[in-house]
Order: C-alpha cells, then structure tokens, then sequence
C-alpha cells in the first residue's frame, strides 16, 4: 500500500462500524465510509461523540452534516506548500482527498528531477489537489473537469497553492470529447492524470461508466503523450477495480507503446488511533525509463 505519512493539517484518528474520525486542521469531523467493515473501537468513545460535525445517511439516499459547533464556511489546510480549501459538502466530501498527497509527492518529485519543462493534462481534475502539486513543482498544466463548481474551486486552490504566473488552463468539458479534440488539434503532453469516478454524467449529459470507458479512453490518451513522455497516473475509488487490473490497462496500452516501468497498488492512510492502514483506493503509475 501506498501510504504519506507526511501530514500536519489532517489526520485519520479512527475507524469503525461504516465510519471515519478525521482531523482537518483544527476540526474533527465523522463521515460515513463503507470501507470500514469491523467493529473495534481504538480511538476513545468520547472523542467520537465529541466529533464538531457528523454526517448522516439517509435511508432514502444522500444524508446531511450535523453541527455540534457553528463551523466556517470554508477552512484552510496545508500540505506541504500546498493550501487547500476545505468544506463540508453535501454527500459528505470535503473537498480533498488527503490520501492522493501520496500521489503528488510522486509526481512532484518526477517533474522536479526531469530537468525539462512538463506538460501536465490532469483529467477529471476535481478541485485540483493534483493540478496545484503539478504546478508548484514547475509544470504547465491543463486542467479538465465536468463540473464548474469544482473549476472554481480548483482555481482558489491553485492560486493558493502556487506563486503568480503558473502556467495553468481550466476546462469546463467533457473528458472523452476533449481528448479526442486534442487529438484532431495535435496538441500533446508529457505527464497525463486521471482520477476517473466510477459513474458521472458530463455537462451535456454525457454517461461515463468506468468499466466501459477507462481502456478506451486510456489508448486515446496514449495518442496524447510526446515522444519523451515522463508519467501517467490513473487513480480509481471503483470497488472491484483492483490494482491488477489497473496494471494491465497501464501495460497494454502506455507501456506497450514507450517501454519503461508499471507499478499499481492501494492507496491508504495510516489511522493515528492503533497504526493500522486503511485502504483508500488504487493508484496505478507509469514513468519512463529514459531520464
């Protein structure tokens, strides 16, 4: 598993019975999460009952937040030298997930080290955990996301995260139709990320399903790398999706074209409470072997 250890601002304290106890900042927070299938507490029962907002499921689907204090609209927290803004949403997120820091140490370290500038196209881009490391390590980045909500977040972030003049595009689009737009425009690009959801609808409506889309969409990405191209990164919270098969998509398409090196396994956090790992999702990773 693939795990940062270097947090300051957030911290997994416990979890248990369909929930996580989380610090963000100075903020304890209760969400549901059907990772956590057992049933032993490690973390006192008092700081879950002391948690400042919880959110509950509804049995008719969604749910809402709880408020034991009165909370800021947003809150800061910071990473590295990256700021983030952080909210309790509908559907219980946040805004940010901390486990993918593993993710842009990752990426940060390869585009510091390749002692040439970066073209970045991080797809499905969210609110730009990635896109800010990206370019806070020095590349130009285009970033793609359906929603425009999420854009605009994006870009707080970034403007927070990284000095004046980074060189960053947003997109309001639709993946697929962008890339293969890029395609048509012969544009290319060194470093392609994608976090893909499992299900979503673009902003014309657009259906993608991950299983039906991923591979596909992956072989036309491939169209888009340089004939130098530095890394590819594919992160999945589908359940099912494991990191074998993540691997195999990597192998049979981005590595069957520029040789170098696949490496795919969970993404996780360790909880705070007892020292145990919990599994966040999968990340596959491919980077050249030509540097």
């Amino acid at each position: 598993m693939w795990v940062c250890d270097q947090w300051k601002d957030y911290e997994l304290i416990d979890a248990r019975a369909g929930e996580k106890l989380e610090r963000w900042g100075n903020i304890i927070l209760r969400r549901p999460d059907p990772t956590a299938i057992w049933n032993e507490e490690s973390a006192p029962a008092k700081l879950w009952n002391c948690a400042d907002a919880v959110y509950h499921r509804s049995s008719s689907g969604g749910g809402s937040w709880e408020y034991k204090k009165k909370l800021p609209q947003q809150w800061d927290i910071s990473y590295r030298e990256l700021k983030f803004h952080i909210k309790t949403m509908g559907f219980k997120h946040t805004g940010l997930f901390p486990e993918q820091a593993v993710n842009w140490d990752w990426c940060s370290h390869l585009i510091r080290t390749s002692g040439r500038e970066i073209r970045v196209l991080n797809l499905f881009a969210y609110t730009g955990g990635a896109s800010a490391a990206a370019c806070a390590a020095g590349a130009s980045v285009v970033h793609v996301d359906a929603a425009k909500g999420m854009v605009a977040w994006a870009k707080e972030n970034v403007a927070a995260s990284c000095p004046k003049g980074a060189k960053i595009r947003y997109l309001v689009d639709d993946v697929t139709k962008l890339v293969l737009r890029e395609i048509r425009r012969g544009n290319q690009y060194d470093a392609i990320i994608m976090d893909p959801p499992s299900y979503g609808r673009g902003p014309s409506g657009e259906v993608w399903k991950v299983e039906e889309g991923l591979y596909p969409l992956v072989t036309e990405c491939v169209k888009l790398l340089s004939p130098n191209p530095l890394f590819f990164l594919i992160n999945s919270y589908t359940a099912g999706l494991s990191p074998s098969a993540v691997s195999n998509v990597l192998q049979f398409s981005v590595k069957k074209r520029f040789g170098g090196r696949v490496t795919a396994d969970e993404v996780g956090l360790r909880m705070s409470s007892n020292g145990l790992f919990f599994p966040c999702g999968t990340a596959g990773r491919w980077e050249t072997d030509k540097r």
